[in-house]
Parts: C-alpha cells; structure tokens; sequence
C-alpha cells in the first residue's frame, strides 16, 4: 500500500494534466501574436512591464507572455517551441525541473520562462556548466530578447569589476556556477557598496541542473588569501616582545588567558616601529602581530602547550598530552611561536571566504533547473532544494534501440568486442560514439582502433569550443567519436545525410557509471527528436563497479552457466538489473555523502548570514555607526566586569577591571581603585560605558564632519571583523577535519560540531567587540585624518 501511495504521489500524470491546460491557454493566443506586426510584438514587453508594476502577477501574464516570445522566436530565430516545449517552460517558472530527454531544445524551452520572469527587472541568471556555453546561449537566445527589449549579460572569470557589474545589471545574465558563487563571496569581502557586483538573487534556470546541484554539490566554493602576517613582520613583532618587562610593559591574566599592554609598553611600540599612535586603523595587522606575539611569549609554554622537534613547533594536545602531528595554531599564533623559538617560519594560505553550491543556490528567491536525467535523483532534489522533478513528453516517440548489457570475464574479452562491434557499424558508415569512464579508457580505446585503421576523434574536455564543435559532428556518416561520459552535455548531435537509413547514431557505452544518470546522458545522445538510434554497453567482471558490488554473484551464475571460457558473454536483462541494483546503492552512499556535507556547511551558513548580514549593515550605512558601536563597547564591558566579580564582593578582581579600562577604554591613570570601589555589578558596567560615552562624544567633536565619523567607524569596524571571520573560518575548517575522531567515543560528530562550533562562533563575536572597542577608543584622530 506505501508503495502505491509513493508511485501514486510521484506520478508526473497529474502534473502533465495541469501543464498541458496551460499549454493550451497559451496556444490560444498564437493567431492574435501571429497577427501583430513587429513594432506591436516589441511593444508588448513594455506592455507587460507595466502591468506588473500595476500588481498584475507574473503567473496571471505567463500565457501572453509565452505566446509573445514563442512568436519572436519564430520571427528572429527561425524556431517556433512546441507544445511540450510550453509545458516544460511552465515548470521551470514554477520553480521545479524539466526533465527532457536530450535534442528536445532545453535551450529554446528556457526562452519563455527566462521572458517572463525578466518582465520583474529583478534579473534572470542563466547558469551553465562552462563558458562556452554562457557565450554561445547569450549570442544565439541573447538576439531573440534584445530583439523584445530586453538586455542581455555574460559573465565571464575574466571580465573587471566594472564589467561584471554591467553583466549582473542585466535583465537576463548568462553565467557558470561558480562564477556566480565567487562574485557572491568577492560581495561580501568589500568595503564600499560600489564595489559590489550581484544583484540581490532572484531567479536562476540552471541547465544541466543534475550536474551542477548534485555532481559538484560536494566541493565548496573557496577563496584563499595569503595569511595576514609576512615572515618579517612576525620576527619584528618578537625582537621588541622580548624588551618588555611583566607589569610596567604588560600585564597578563592568566585566568583568561589575555595579554596586554600598559600605556608605557605602547609608548615603547609606538618608538620601535615609528608610529604616531599604535591602535590607528591603519595598524590593525602589526596590533594582531603584537598580540600573538605576546601570546607566544608570555603564555604560550614550550614543552607544556608545545615542543620543539626537527626545527620545527608541535602542538601537544592538553588532555592527552601527545603530539598532535600536522595540527597548526590559528590566528598566526604558531608562526609567532617559530619566530618566538627561532624556527623557519611557514607561510599559511587562509581560507577567506567560502559556500557550497547548495547552500549557494538554495539563497536565490526561486530556483529552477533543466536536464535530460533527473529522475533518480528526485528525492534529493526535493529534499535538499525544495523543487519537484517532472519529466516531460517528447515531441515525437523515442525510436531508439536500447540492447541489454553485455557482460564478459575479463577487460580484455570486452575491449576485443567493443572494437569488432565499432568495425562492423563503421564498414557500413554508421556514425558510433564510444563513451568511457575514465581518460585512461579512451586513450586505450584510441590505440586499440589506430590498429585496425580506423580514424576517430577523441574527446578530451580541454577545450569546450572543440568540444562541441567535435560532439556537433558526431553525427555524420562514418564518424568515431570516444568521449568520457560526461563530455558534450549541452550539444546536441544531429544526424548527417543518410545516417537514419543506416539505423542512426550507434551509441557504445565501455563501463557503466556508478551514477545511471549519466549512463542514461551517454544513451540519450541517440535518438533524438524521434531519430533512429542505438545503444549498448559492454561490461566486464574486472569493471571497477562490477569489483566492487556483485561481481562474485555475477561470477557463479557464469560458472553455473559453464561460461569461464574467454570468448564467454551473457546478454541478458538480469545484468541490467544486477548493475542497476549496484549502481543504487552507490548512488545512496553519495547522496549521504552530499548531505553530510550539507548538514556541516549549514552550520557555517547561518553563521555566514550573520556576518555578512551585519557586514552589509556597515557597508550600507549613510548615517554614523553610533547605534552599532556603541553597543558593542557596553558588551565588552559587561564580558569583562562579569569576569571578575564572581563570588562575594570582597573576592572580585578590581584590579582586573582597573587594567582593562586603562588597557582598552581610557588614558592610564584616569580610573583607579577608588573609583570603582563600593559599586555594584550593574554600576561598575554603567560607570565604565559612561566613560566610554565621553569619549565617543569627543571622537565625534573632533571628526566634525559626519562622514568623516561615520568612515572612521566603517574602517575600524570592517578591519576587525573581517580578521576574524577568516580566522573563525580556519578555526572551523580544522574542527570538521578532526571532529569525526569524537565517533570513537560514542559521541555524535555533527552534534559536537555544533555545539563546538557555536561556542567558537560566540567566542569570535566577544573577541570581535572587544577589538573594535580597543581599535576604536584608543585611536588618535588628528585634523589630517585621511581614510
């Protein structure tokens, strides 16, 4: 009964019902479209703008809307969309994926939802799987919507700021995933609103969905920079650490573990390195320096927190008290330790930013996608993305021959008859396309048929424009195409003079994938638009996915069937299910996979959205950042007096408080031990805030003019921050790395991270407050002030 409720609810016959009603609506209006003349048919962008300004909704327009650019279609680009072709469409408006089998013109179907969704002005993304296709769909759909009014972007790795920006400014902008991700993170690292490229994101029709959102969903999108500190700079901060002396240069808690210096050691860092004043925002990177430096120094011991072996500086984990091997201190704390110990040290690259595609994609308003195989990845798509998976009719009956597997004892057996098969088809000029798995395959492939003397191309995905161009012409008579799997998704093969007579394209798969998407793309390169066609693989008991899953079952029924001997082959459906079988299981093990990733990352999502939220907040402001700061002073201070006035009364740690103010808040000397004695919590927090009110208000005298204030307080603010944030990210990347050992003690690794990682995070906003309000306090602002 379950199953039959579950075939019931994913049934596409419902779907197709609804959609070919819409067809139908939009059909209706092709004679009135037809009828326009061409200024008429331009004018009705216009038309439909400014009824959607007026609250019209893009659902009430799609039947005029389709039917208007189904009509410019014909009109610029020869090619008028189908009925299925409609259906399609409405799907990807709907915010769901198209299934539709290759040579169904995905590309022309995209047309009428891409029109519609444009008519908002909040911009379309067209994402492809690489540039070559952006270029190619912007040039040849590009004409049909310039043609309507609307413009037209590509995005491309290699444009300028100033160039992106006028792509993104597009009504419909054609662009890969990744660059997408990257412009998306490169946002979020600036620090002038006008340096931002992307629109907010509103709609996406991603092509080749499958590959993108799942087969790339579990690498992340990265951008690293050099750590923030030079091996000099490092070795400097050090030289003058060691002229200090404890309590007249520093002052150290080792409760918390915190360092910092006292007027007279800032007078002496202000002499050694020649600055006018050492906490000036421009001196964020020598202060971090510093810190880390006097860290290493006076709180980090050798041969307790660390040892020194080889030359080089090893963490000693403090609960085990073993060497943990390969394991760095963040935050630049261990090269300060090298250059504390004398030791070479290493330059670190640092993660500054990053996101995967899921959780990428998962950020635009709505979300759509097209491919020719989808459906075994349905739940995923629903789960993770929120989009339904509807397959789509084709125009005409699919035609193609689709022969059982071929299974043989060894690789050899097989290849010998791939080659034979691949002589008889090409005697009689049928085109073939051999599709492999790996590179290796095909150049083995490749030489096998330079023995036989037959000519062939071999596809190898170097270059995307001959890539196509060789896929384009693999339809001809007498052609022999070897390409891995995955090579010319997004070009359709359309058949030479003649080739139908011969049976079609010949389609000879050498292994099956573990994925049967894409052993079904390699099928549906054949058979397209109602052409004739064929397909058959060849497998062996030594394939990798034969090794691995069922091989020895497979193995007996051969022995069974007395088929040991070398020229041995069974074709039958029993195979194709057998490996099909194997091949679901190996597609679970991914999909767990994707979805572990995605469950860590989300962690870092919600933290990202903080950040940038708040970033954003900075960047944008117009007024000054009183109402941001200032708050960000009262929680360090509260942090700080909690601190210290655990217990009764007697047993609080004044003195404590009386350095942190002098430290991080006023002059040293203007707050003593009399000042704060006899107050309460709640006083003692109140009288330090009021403290730091004076001295805001004095800054704000000073920078007179409000923009001067209100840049002052973005550039403290945004350095500090964005220090942080890419050492939090380090700091994270190194937990996932080991959080997977804490398993071993019964404990739920995922659990641990978040929990781990929310105290870090909480850990990072604390030591972000308390920076802003040192940088901040404790800066000099001179008339001369430049930013």
């Amino acid at each position: 009964m379950a199953n039959f409720l579950r075939t019931w609810i994913e049934s596409d016959t419902r779907d197709l019902k609804r959609l070919s009603k819409i067809a139908d609506n939009v059909e209706s209006h092709a004679d009135a479209m037809a009828a326009l003349s061409d200024e008429e048919l331009k004018a009705k962008t216009t038309e439909y703008q400014e009824r959607y300004q007026k609250g019209e909704s893009l659902d009430k327009l799609l039947p005029e809307a389709f039917a208007t650019i189904r009509e410019a279609d014909k009109r610029v680009l020869g090619l008028f969309p189908f009925r299925v072709q409609i259906m399609g469409s409405t799907v990807l408006h709907e915010g769901n994926i198209a299934e539709m089998r290759t040579g169904e013109g995905k590309t022309l179907t995209a047309t009428m939802a891409v029109y519609l969704n444009a008519i908002s002005g909040d911009g379309v993304h067209v994402v492809t799987v690489n540039e070559y296709l952006s270029a190619r769909d912007a040039a040849e759909m590009g004409e049909v919507y310039n043609w309507l009014g609307l413009s037209v972007g590509v995005n491309a790795s290699d444009m300028s700021p100033e160039e992106k920006r006028a792509a993104y400014q597009a009504d419909i902008t054609y662009s890969t995933n990744s660059e997408l991700g990257f412009d998306y993170l490169r946002d979020n690292m600036v620090t002038d609103p006008a340096e931002r490229s992307q629109r907010p994101l509103n709609f996406a029709i991603v092509d080749e969905v499958d590959s993108i959102l799942i087969d790339e969903a579990r690498t992340p999108l990265i951008i690293s920079g050099p750590s923030s500190g030079t091996t000099a700079l490092y070795q400097r901060a050090d030289r003058f650490v060691k002229t200090l002396t404890v309590k007249d240069d520093y002052k150290v808690d080792l409760e918390s573990k915190t360092i910092t210096l006292t007027d007279a050691g800032i007078k002496k860092a202000e002499e050694f390195f020649n600055l006018d004043n050492l906490y000036d925002a421009e001196n964020t990177a020598l202060t971090h320096h510093l810190d880390q430096s006097l860290r290493a120094n006076f709180i980090m011991l050798k041969d307790k927190d660390y040892v020194v072996s080889d030359d080089e500086v090893m963490i000693v984990d403090s609960f085990t008290g073993r060497i943990m091997d390969g394991r760095r201190f963040s935050d630049g704390l261990h090269q300060a330790i090298e250059a504390k110990e004398h030791v070479e040290i290493q330059d670190e690259n640092k993660t500054m930013a990053n996101i995967t595609y899921q959780n990428f994609f998962r950020m635009y308003k709505k979300l759509s996608g097209m491919t020719g195989t989808a459906q075994t990845e349905r739940e995923e798509f629903r789960e993770i993305y929120n989009m339904e998976v509807i397959s789509i009719p084709t125009n005409r009956p699919v035609s193609r021959i689709d022969e059982p597997d071929l299974l043989y004892p060894s690789l050899k057996n097989k290849f010998d008859a791939v080659v034979d098969l691949v002589k008889e088809l090409h005697s009689k000029g049928q085109p073939i396309l051999i599709g492999t798995v790996a590179v290796e395959t095909s150049e083995y492939l490749a030489h096998l048929l330079d023995n036989e003397n037959i000519p062939h191309n071999v596809l190898n995905a170097k270059n995307h424009a001959k890539e196509a161009e060789i896929i384009a012409n693999a339809g001809q008579q007498g052609a022999v195409t070897i390409a891995t799997n995955m090579a010319g998704r997004g070009t359709d093969i359309k058949l030479g003079p003649g080739v139908s007579e011969l049976g079609g394209l010949a389609v000879i798969g050498t292994e099956r994938h573990e994925s049967r998407r894409i052993d079904n793309q390699l099928r549906g390169r054949s058979g397209r638009q109602g052409d004739k066609g064929y397909s058959q693989f060849f497998l062996s008991l030594e394939d990798d996915l034969m090794q691995r899953f069922g091989g020895e079952k497979i193995r007996a029924i051969m022995e069974r069937m007395n088929l040991e001997d070398d020229d041995a082959v069974i074709k039958n459906r029993l195979i194709t299910r057998s490996v099909e079988s194997a091949q679901k299981r190996v597609e679970g093990n991914n999909y767990d996979s994707r979805k572990n990733v995605l469950q860590y990352d989300d962690v870092m999502r919600e933290q990202r959205e903080v950040i940038y939220r708040e970033r954003n907040q900075i960047i944008d402001a117009t007024d000054d950042l009183k109402n941001v700061l200032l708050p960000m002073v009262k929680r360090t201070i509260t942090r700080v007096v909690d601190a210290h006035t655990f217990g009764k009364e007697a047993e609080w740690n004044l003195d404590a408080i009386v350095d942190f103010a002098t430290s991080v808040i006023v002059p040293e000397g203007s707050i003593n031990l009399n000042d704060l004695g006899g107050k309460s919590k709640e006083q003692l927090i109140d009288f330090l805030y009021q403290k730091a009110l004076g001295i805001y208000d004095e800054k704000a005298k000073l920078l007179y003019e409000p923009a001067q204030m209100l840049e002052f307080e973005r550039v403290v603010i945004l350095r500090v921050v964005d220090s942080h944030w890419t050492d939090h990210i380090d700091a994270m990347d190194q937990l996932r790395q080991g959080i997977g050992l804490r398993g071993y003690g019964q404990l739920n690794p995922l659990v641990e991270y978040q929990s781990e990682g929310f105290r870090m995070f909480e850990e990072m906003i604390a030591d972000i407050e308390y920076d802003v309000t040192r940088l901040f306090m404790k800066a000099e602002i001179r008339q001369n002030l430049t930013m």
